[in-house]
């Protein structure tokens, strides 16, 4: 490259695109998000993309995690998410639970290209993660759920599922039981979907047909005898070690798909069951990439039991990260900055 040239490239670069967390929530829909996490499930089945890499650092209270990828295709990408999760905030703060930003770079030189709020996109991908398996591994005829965690991650999560299956019953658990309430209500109108709060989950999760648990719960309350053949679960909770929705003897007794091998043997519900001795790493059936890729089989039978153990995974951040900053510079969204002027 010649000098001209080269000073040209560098002038070309307009800065560092940010964006707040309301420009991320205009441009990334929730189908728009399903069908990228779906696509970038399919790259990793097949091989195109590497392995991301994780960094977790515990605090008083809370955690902060560094989830990295990198993007190849017709432009190639570094992203980076950074986020901390403190459960408490809510109460104590006034606070999200989850903060954080999301960086993304040129993967051929490194310029800061992009930063972005993560908590649309964090909220988002984990709900598209669910109904990318949902799609591959639910029942077709999946018509009842519950959904345990009536949160931010609840709404997005049943949201999702009903853009892949058509249901017409649901059941909403939290043990605040004024947020189940308002989940009902909200949904039930926007959906056009029958949703029922209820006070114990037991007698839910026995009629449901999928099942999605989204909690901070550090103990186990979905229990082996409760569920019937067939249902399929996304256990969506346990990103943390200290944290777990699933009892270990339905872990180790139904078919266990992952998001990431490695992460739910060591930080999701399989790890418990793993610690219990009553399942090993070689007995997860799975990682989703693969089903979605067709090297693997997905549900074989009406009656398995499918959980699909979410702990949360880069690629998903970095495809969603990557399709908003695409549409943010077509479309005119976002501020510039300059770090180094």
């Amino acid at each position: 490259m010649t000098l001209p040239v080269l000073l040209e490239h560098r002038m070309s670069f307009e800065g560092t695109l940010l964006l707040r967390r309301s420009d991320v929530e205009q441009l990334l829909s929730l189908r728009e998000c399903i069908d990228a996490v779906e696509k970038v499930f399919r790259l990793q089945g097949e091989g195109k993309i590497l392995p991301p890499g994780i960094l977790g650092i515990k605090a008083k209270g809370g955690g902060f995690h560094v989830k990295a990828g990198l993007l190849s295709g017709e432009k190639d990408f570094l992203v980076a998410k950074l986020n901390t999760n403190f459960p408490g905030n809510p109460t104590r703060a006034g606070l999200p639970t989850i903060q954080g930003v999301i960086v993304i770079c040129d993967a051929n030189n490194g310029c800061p290209l992009a930063l972005l709020d993560s908590i649309d996109i964090t909220i988002k991908r984990t709900a598209a993660a669910t109904a990318v398996a949902a799609r591959h591994l639910a029942r077709k005829n999946s018509t009842v759920a519950t959904i345990c965690g009536c949160g931010a991650q609840g709404f997005a999560q049943l949201r999702a599922i009903q853009l892949v299956r058509p249901l017409k019953k649901v059941y909403a658990f939290d043990l605040d039981e004024g947020a189940a309430k308002i989940f009902a209500d909200e949904l039930s109108h926007d959906l056009k979907v029958d949703i029922k709060p209820v006070k114990e989950v037991s007698s839910a999760i026995r009629k449901s047909d999928l099942i999605v648990t989204c909690t901070p719960s550090r103990e186990f309350f979905i229990s082996k005898q409760d569920i019937s053949p067939g249902t399929f679960i996304a256990a969506v909770g346990a990103d943390d070690s200290h944290k777990q929705e699933i009892d270990p003897a339905l872990m180790a007794s139904a078919k266990v798909v992952a998001d990431s091998l490695d992460q739910a043997c060591s930080i999701g519900d399989t790890h418990h069951a793993i610690a219990k001795h009553l399942m090993s790493k070689t007995d997860v059936h799975a990682e989703l990439s693969e089903i979605v890729a067709g090297q693997k089989p997905g549900r074989t039978s009406d009656a398995e039991i499918i959980i699909f153990d979410s702990t949360g995974i880069a690629i998903e951040d970095a495809i969603a990260a990557a399709a908003v900053y695409e549409k943010a510079r077509t479309s005119g969204v976002g501020t510039y900055f300059k770090f180094a002027a």
